[in-house]
C-alpha cells in the first residue's frame, strides 16, 4: 500500500495533533513527525500544511530571533485549532474502528 497517499489524507490531523502540547516551528515539528513514525512526510509538505491550517484560523503564529541563523517562525493551536483535532481526530477514530472491522472480518488483521 503506498502510504504516501494515506499521509497526504491525515497530514493535517498529524501536524495538529504534533503541536497539541507544545509550539514548534517548521522543522521541529517535522522531525516530531518522523520521529512518531511519519518518515515519509516531506518538508514542503509539512510547510504547505502549516501555512494552510494557519490561512485556515486553526493556529496562532509568532516568530522567534535565532542566534544559529535565520528567525524561526512558531506556530501554535488556538481555541479553533484544539476543536479542529477534537473533531478529527474523533473522525479519523471512526474511521479506523471500521477500517479494523472489515479486516477482521475478511481475516486480514
Amino acid at each position: 500500500m503506498d502510504t504516501t497517499q494515506l499521509l497526504k489524507g491525515v497530514l493535517d490531523l498529524a501536524v495538529l495533533a504534533a503541536l497539541r502540547d507544545e509550539d514548534g516551528y517548521g522543522y521541529d515539528i517535522l522531525r516530531r513527525l518522523r520521529s512518531a513514525g511519519l518518515d515519509e512526510v516531506g518538508d514542503a509538505s509539512v510547510y504547505g500544511t502549516l501555512r494552510r491550517l494557519f490561512a485556515a484560523g486553526f493556529l496562532t503564529s509568532y516568530v522567534v530571533p535565532s542566534d544559529e541563523g535565520p528567525h524561526r517562525k512558531y506556530y501554535g493551536l488556538n481555541a479553533a485549532g484544539r476543536a479542529e483535532l477534537e473533531r478529527s481526530a474523533k473522525t479519523w477514530n471512526g474511521f479506523a474502528s471500521t477500517m479494523d472491522d472489515l479486516l477482521r472480518e475478511r481475516g486480514t488483521a
